[in-house]
């Protein structure tokens, strides 16, 4: 019988990769069930000896207090959508790593002592162990949705991108291959933040590089259909939604990555 490989997804970011999602009665979507055999979890922080079926709040026990921590924060992501999708586009099981800190700017993400340091250990810690126990990956991708907190702060759309460059640097002589990239959407509060110069950088990211591939622009569209919960973050539908679309995206993709 042959045996299974799986690919190895650092999921990264910030909070809407780490997921707030919850539901309302306009809104009564919840988070899929898992696939069955679609994914599994590595616990880098809090359990590493073991592998756990995907589920939701996914990486809500990754919290590491020297690192990336927000106990509690997590409530329902895009990870199971994704994953479900992704497996029944590209046939291969996914080893997702939770890696994502609301409110985090691209600049702690550089590899310096900061998140990003935290996410390549953890990242190194799952390929250790799969390694260890002969479970066979077939590639190793970062899932990346992050740039809020720069629109929030102004980040000039150049320096968002050679920062990017830098971490996609240091990601890719960790051992992964490509960047997935997820955009992020619009700000939906009263204090005037625009977060179209930042989206604009991502695409061109995406377009410019060989090595990133967008895979889902479907944030952008939440705010204008009532889909956000809040200034920043959406209904575990639009988690949904993007997920599954980022999955499909990616599913016809393997000549480019």
């Amino acid at each position: 019988m042959k045996e299974t490989q799986y690919d190895l997804f650092l999921f990264a970011g910030q909070s809407n990769m780490a997921g707030r999602g919850v539901t309302s009665p306009r809104w009564p979507e919840t988070a899929p069930a898992l696939t069955s055999g679609a994914g599994l979890e590595y616990r880098a922080v809090s359990d590493p000896g073991n592998l756990y079926p995907i589920a939701e709040p996914f990486g809500a026990a990754e919290n590491d207090p020297d690192g990336i921590f927000e106990p509690g924060m997590k409530t329902g992501s895009l990870v199971t959508a994704f994953v479900n999708a992704y497996y029944a586009g590209a046939g291969v099981p996914v080893i997702g790593v939770s890696a994502s800190k609301g409110g985090s700017a691209i600049a702690r993400w550089q590899g310096r002592g900061d998140l990003l340091t935290d996410a390549l250990g953890r990242f190194e810690r799952a390929r250790r162990y799969l390694a260890g126990r002969e479970i066979p990956i077939r590639h190793r991708y970062l899932l990346w949705c992050q740039g809020e907190t720069d629109g929030d702060h102004g980040t000039a759309p150049d320096a968002y991108k050679a920062m990017f460059d830098n971490m996609m640097a240091r990601c890719r002589a960790a051992g992964l291959e490509h960047c997935f990239l997820i955009a992020i959407g619009q700000y939906n509060g009263g204090k005037g933040f625009d977060y179209a110069a930042i989206h604009r950088a991502q695409l061109e990211l995406a377009a410019e590089r060989p090595d990133v591939t967008l895979v889902s622009d479907a944030f952008w569209s939440m705010r204008d259909r009532g889909l956000m919960k809040d200034d920043f973050h959406y209904y575990q539908q639009a988690y949904n939604e993007v997920g599954t679309a980022a999955g499909v995206g990616r599913g016809p993709l393997e000549k480019k990555a």
